[in-house]
């Protein structure tokens, strides 16, 4: 994968699968995977056995990754669109290919 067009901490929309629609802030990018961890979606239930850090055991909920092409980034609008990089004042810039809106910078 070339250049992030996904960064921790922004504002992205789901696209396709269970979470379709949702919205929520980028939490982790795992650029070798080619994946995204976002707050309060796709969340996976695992149940743990009871230890002596856990004594009661029970279910813990967090969030799974999801793969980047999944998510795009949420426009003014709040429907996804996708990204396109310029050079504005002599700095690599992120637009919102849909609004021509700066995304950073």
């Amino acid at each position: 994968m070339g250049a992030a067009k996904i960064k921790k901490g922004d504002s992205v929309v789901v696209r396709s699968g269970k979470d379709k629609g949702r919205t929520g802030t980028v939490l982790q990018v795992m650029p070798k995977e080619d994946k995204v961890v976002v707050a309060g979606v796709n969340i996976a239930a695992r149940h743990r056995k009871p230890t002596q850090e856990n004594p009661q055991g029970g279910i813990d909920r967090r969030e799974a990754p999801l793969h980047i092409s999944k998510v795009g980034i949420a426009g003014a609008d709040g429907k996804p669109t996708r990204v396109r990089f310029e050079t504005k004042d002599g700095k690599k810039v992120r637009v919102a290919v849909k609004s021509g809106e700066t995304i950073d910078g």
